[in-house]
């Protein structure tokens, strides 16, 4: 195996590994939990940066660490911002995240015409405010607006290499689970929790990966 190609691999370690620790972590109540959660988005962006010299134009590489970042800005805002709403900060970052993903699929990535399937995405955006709009209250707005941007990155997923398109599913599936788990907790079972990160952990990660290996072939041609 070329040396490359071994340390293209062998990047991506620390980020599995402590995905699937901060899953079990969950899955048991560890107080691992947390701290685990917080090297996700740090470790998911060491790929990134070891492939940086590599990725043209350079605003490939600038949305890929701004979702990142914003992305990491969203799973820790109650720790890194204290003072704010938690919930509210999470929905501005995370959408955030998900602005910088839909451009990066939309202007740089995306290979092929959108795909006729993906209009489920607006009967998925449709059915979450019917079904939750009662118990959202005050942020049924700012919930509706995430939906359509989390909706938006599923679909310009799906124009761009296969590994992106299945993470852009496992994004959306981990936000249903974790709406239904906000907003109707009562009717969510325990192992809801650790669905929520493995389906995120999976779907950031596909989508770095498949962000990475898309832009390498165009890189290349």
């Amino acid at each position: 195996m070329p040396r490359r190609t071994a340390a293209r691999l062998l990047i991506w370690v620390p980020y599995i590994a402590l995905s699937v620790i901060h899953v079990i972590a969950l899955a048991t109540e560890s107080d691992l939990a947390a701290p685990t959660k917080m090297t996700l988005m740090p470790l998911l962006a060491l790929p990134v940066v070891f492939e940086a010299p590599r990725l043209r134009p350079r605003a490939v590489l600038a949305l890929l660490l701004a979702a990142l970042l914003f992305s990491w800005f969203g799973d820790e805002a109650g720790t890194f911002f204290p003072w704010g709403p938690e919930l509210p900060l999470m929905l501005l970052f995370f959408g955030i995240a998900h602005l910088a993903y839909i451009v990066l699929f939309a202007k740089y990535l995306g290979a092929r015409r959108t795909p006729w399937w993906t209009s489920i995405y607006a009967v998925w955006w449709v059915g979450m405010l019917v079904i939750l709009g009662s118990s959202i209250g005050a942020l049924i707005f700012a919930v509706a607006a995430y939906g359509l941007v989390l909706a938006g990155t599923a679909t310009t997923a799906a124009r761009c290499h296969p590994l992106i398109a299945v993470g852009g599913v496992f994004f959306l599936t981990s936000d249903s689970i974790l709406a239904f788990r906000l907003f109707l907790p009562d009717a969510m079972p325990q192992w809801t929790s650790p669905a929520v990160m493995l389906t995120y952990t999976l779907g950031q990660g596909l989508i770095i990966a498949g962000a990475l290996i898309a832009a390498r072939s165009k890189e290349s041609r």
